[in-house]
């Protein structure tokens, strides 16, 4: 702390003036400083603008909305490819610069659909589609459904890029015979899944969880639950009755299994 901080009012001027005087020179001398590093840097042409570790998070090669859809599209992918659908190698390996150069060249929302089948079952099939920014109405749900009543899906999902009233919302089951899900596209920019702090999460099939009730001489009511509309069992468009099997394996959880029944 500088001693003349909290000096007596009773110093004299030449003190004062000489304090002044003292703290002008120093000040000059630290501008001096500055502009010398400043002048330094403006020679020095090996320095990086961004350090490297900052740079690379940068998006510098194109517009927000074409990243906020490149990432939305990814996790939707790889949703679809972690529920069992069939998704091409190809279209989860594609990068930010190759999607701008595709989808910049005719940017229409139509082009960002996509839909695929069960692996397990090719006549189970899902369809994901964006829609256009702002409030979603029932008019858009309806265009919708006259746009895909005849592809013969048993699921469909929805990217929304703007807020949707109940009313909307219950419309969707009113008009869709098959189960409707909808996201808000900032719900998708990352996966949840890759977490580092997510406990790995398994589906148990249908005789996976008879088996687990009869070993444990258990009924469905009687094990952990989650409910439907938790994170997790969106993203893997789990129904009410389905079991998962939650994986637990970090320094803060310990090494351990449990099980929870979507309600």
């Amino acid at each position: 702390m500088d001693p003349h901080q909290f000096a007596p009012s009773q110093q004299s001027a030449l003190t004062m003036e000489s304090a002044e005087s003292t703290a002008a020179a120093a000040a000059r001398a630290s501008n001096g400083a500055a502009r010398a590093v400043v002048e330094d840097d403006d020679e020095d042409d090996d320095v990086p603008e961004v350090a490297a570790c900052i740079s690379t998070m940068l998006d510098r090669g194109g517009s927000v909305e074409s990243h906020r859809l490149f990432l939305a599209r990814r996790t939707a992918l790889e949703m679809l490819r972690d529920r069992g659908y069939a998704v091409p190698e190809e279209e989860l390996a594609r990068t930010l610069p190759e999607f701008r150069a595709w989808w910049e060249y005719r940017p229409e929302l139509e082009r960002l659909a996509f839909s695929t089948t069960l692996t397990s079952d090719p006549s189970s099939k899902v369809k994901v589609v964006f829609c256009p920014p702002g409030p979603v109405k029932i008019a858009a749900i309806r265009l919708i459904y006259t746009e895909v009543k005849d592809e013969n899906l048993s699921r469909l999902i929805l990217i929304l890029q703007g807020k949707i009233m109940s009313t909307t919302r219950e419309s969707i089951k009113e008009i869709f015979r098959f189960k409707v899900d909808t996201f808000q596209i900032t719900e998708l920019l990352v996966n949840i899944t890759k977490h580092v702090l997510k406990p790995k999460h398994e589906v148990l099939t249908a005789e996976g969880k008879a088996k687990l009730l009869k070993e444990y001489n258990v009924v469905d009511s009687q094990l952990p639950r989650m409910l439907e509309n938790d994170a997790v069992a969106r993203y893997y468009g789990l129904g009410k009755g389905t079991v998962v099997k939650v994986i637990y394996d970090s320094e803060l959880t310990g090494n351990h299994v449990t099980y929870r029944c979507i309600t």
